[in-house]
């Protein structure tokens, strides 16, 4: 098989094995800190994930990954009210902006998938507000990072509270342009499915995120061939504003096809994503699912990876 028709494998944040891995700091542990401590370890904590997040990049160059999705917290507490660490942040422009630097050399794209507590639409106005500053943030660093400001550079949500389409419509409306311009919405197994999420996109002006676990999860699908699948992969891309740009999430059920939770590796692929040129591997044991599939791609209709 060319090289080129191969689809783009995404790695999620880290390694399996230890070779990419982030530090963090708890909000107790940073309180318990002296408050005139708490910049300087901050900014060492920074440094030092900055530098992870630049190998990660090399690693992903190094191994033919073309699609990489950060960790959501990058930059732990950089978003505390005391604004500590996005002061630091604000202070590091060369720095961040060689993460931009570095994915336009090697021709990677780089997205991010927030909190699965970001709910936009929550019935908690104070929730709705946290969620907000949180996306408003994340599109801060990307900014800082020089990644365009389109659904190139994704991030990813889920849909929130369940039955509030209209208030998450509404919500999307409202968001700063470079977060909206960069959002995108992925279906889930409980509150929103598919065809919910898909309403939501065409409404809202969003592209969707496609994943066919989480939709044979929550219709109790017999397999990925269901034509339900095709459907969606099809109607999802047309709501990218390229086409060619269209991400979709693949993962497997840890013991049968209806386990929400991810298997280590990925043992079946649908075949409505042999077309699909950005695929995020959502698999435990990350580098080495991408290898699995990547030896035996293209997977035949219907079968199982070995």
């Amino acid at each position: 098989m060319n090289p080129s028709d191969r689809p783009n494998l995404g790695l999620v944040c880290i390694t399996h094995a230890p070779t990419i891995r982030y530090r963090t700091l708890t909000l107790s542990r940073y309180n318990a800190l002296a408050v005139e401590a708490r910049a300087g370890v901050l900014e060492e904590l920074y440094r030092s994930n900055l530098a992870t997040l630049l190998r990660a990049l090399d690693y992903c160059a190094e191994n033919g990954i073309r699609l990489y999705r950060v960790t959501s917290a990058p930059f732990p507490l950089s978003d505390l009210p005391d604004g500590v660490g996005e002061s630091l942040l604000e202070d590091m422009p060369a720095e961040l902006a060689q993460v931009g630097q570095k994915v336009a050399q090697h021709g990677i794209r780089l997205v991010v998938h927030p909190e699965q507590y970001v709910v936009i639409n929550s019935d908690s106005p104070s929730v709705v507000e946290n969620s907000i500053a949180l996306l408003e943030h994340h599109a801060r660093i990307f900014d800082w990072f020089g990644l365009p400001c389109s659904s190139w550079a994704a991030i990813n949500i889920h849909g929130g509270k369940g039955g509030k389409s209209r208030e998450l419509v509404e919500a999307i409306a409202r968001l700063p342009q470079n977060v909206r311009s960069r959002l995108t919405l992925e279906n889930d197994e409980r509150a929103y499915g598919a065809a919910e999420i898909l309403g939501v996109c065409l409404q809202a002006g969003v592209p969707m995120v496609f994943d066919a676990h989480h939709h044979v999860v929550k219709e109790r699908l017999p397999s990925f061939e269901d034509p339900s699948v095709a459907h969606f992969v099809s109607a999802a891309r047309a709501t990218w504003p390229r086409p060619e740009w269209q991400i979709v999430h693949l993962s497997n059920g840890r013991e049968g096809l209806h386990d929400s939770r991810h298997h280590e590796l990925v043992f079946t692929v649908p075949s409505s994503y042999l077309d699909v040129r950005w695929i995020e591997v959502e698999a435990k044991h990350k580098e080495v699912a991408i290898g699995q599939l990547e030896a035996c791609w293209p997977v035949p209709t219907g079968s199982r990876v070995s």
